[in-house]
């Protein structure tokens, strides 16, 4: 089987964060431009990761009928057609709609290349392959809020949907040019409802989903409330783009350290537990801190909780759906975005960090103790 670079699937599991944490600098810029309040501009994240959780199903299904190459032309295509409509656009609705329209496209990058991986490993190969491109993944954020915060300096939002639109354009050549294909000659098409009604059943699918849309909430929650609040104590648009670097400097510790003790552990189960009440200290660190710019840090340093468990979740998830990796990777990854939007809806109104750590935490660790609570179940962390 051809295998595509290893430098272009991380650019394009980096691509659905970079891109979003990117935008995040522009959200007061939107509420200036268009007139509406921050509430307003912070649910276009919302409706951001609604629209993400249907790409995911869209893209899952269609890279498991025309392949994982087509897939993934299609999205980039739609997203850079998207994001350069809303250059022209100055009606807030209309924005909106191009905004779930990018996401739509930006979600090819999650569910397509995660089922890339899934074609190409398999078991602790790769747990291990997903743990390697987590040290990638965690720059993504402070590259994207870095470069998004220089441009709305320089050129305010129009600069920011500029390199949107120019980020889709180098991704789309890049894979035009070096993808290849990696879906088995032999794989058939699996029916959407017979696996969901198997996934719906499955109480471990469904914890990990759980977790994973909650670990993302700790995570972009910070990109969704921290530029009003930076913006609120009158620091500068710039630092709160620095401020991505301590995000991704923490996501990438996680997934080193992730690495580190599962070589020695050979378990995931213990590292999950330290993770998520890492992310509860983190919480109640933040809650302590009160309103002051400094409760960034604590809220920033969460992060390390979610580079160490995402891997051991994402390389758990699926390993019983091995016939069906497209549809069933769709079908987890609309779970789990829909629990992000959800998350993300909430935390804008209840606009404080500590509070929506401290939520996601014993949210998190209330799902790992149900393993306790069902003996029966399968134990796909060992």
């Amino acid at each position: 089987m051809s295998r595509p670079t290893l430098p272009l699937l991380a650019a394009l599991l980096m691509f659905p964060q970079l891109a979003e944490t990117l935008y995040s600098p522009a959200l007061p810029a939107i509420a200036s431009r268009f007139q509406v309040d921050a509430a307003a501009a912070g649910q276009t994240l919302s409706w951001y990761f609604v629209a993400f959780a249907v790409g995911t199903v869209l893209w899952g299904r269609l890279c498991d009928r025309i392949g994982r190459r087509a897939t993934l032309l299609w999205g980039l295509g739609l997203y850079l057609a998207a994001a350069s409509a809303a250059l022209v656009i100055r009606d807030f609705e209309l924005f909106l709609l191009m905004r779930m329209l990018s996401a739509l496209g930006a979600a090819v990058g999650s569910i397509v290349t995660q089922t890339m991986l899934r074609d190409l490993w398999q078991g602790e190969a790769l747990a291990a392959r997903f743990a390697q491109l987590g040290l990638p993944l965690a720059l993504s954020p402070a590259l994207g809020a870095l470069t998004g915060a220089l441009l709305v300096s320089s050129g305010g939002l129009d600069a920011a949907l500029s390199g949107l639109a120019l980020l889709a354009a180098l991704l789309l050549v890049w894979s035009a040019l070096g993808l290849t294909e990696t879906r088995p000659p032999q794989q058939t098409v699996a029916p959407v409802l017979p696996t969901l009604r198997r996934m719906l059943t499955d109480p471990g699918v469904l914890r990990i989903a759980l977790q994973v849309g909650v670990m993302n909430v700790s995570l972009f929650a910070y990109y969704q409330l921290a530029p009003f609040q930076f913006e609120a104590f009158g620091a500068p648009t710039l630092l709160f783009g620095l401020s991505g670097g301590l995000v991704a400097a923490a996501v990438w510790g996680g997934a080193w350290l992730n690495r580190q003790l599962r070589a020695r552990i050979g378990r995931a189960g213990p590292l999950l537990w330290g993770a998520f009440i890492w992310l509860g200290g983190c919480g109640l660190l933040s809650l302590w801190a009160g309103a002051q710019l400094w409760a960034m840090v604590p809220a920033a340093l969460a992060a390390v909780a979610y580079g160490a468990a995402i891997p051991n979740l994402l390389a758990a998830a699926l390993a019983d759906y091995d016939e069906c990796r497209g549809t069933a990777g769709a079908l987890l990854g609309l779970g789990y975005y829909l629990v992000l939007a959800a998350g993300l809806g909430l935390s804008r109104h209840a606009d404080q960090l500590g509070g929506v750590l401290l939520a996601c935490a014993a949210l998190v660790l209330l799902a790992e103790a149900s393993r306790w609570r069902r003996p029966t179940l399968r134990m796909p962390l060992r």
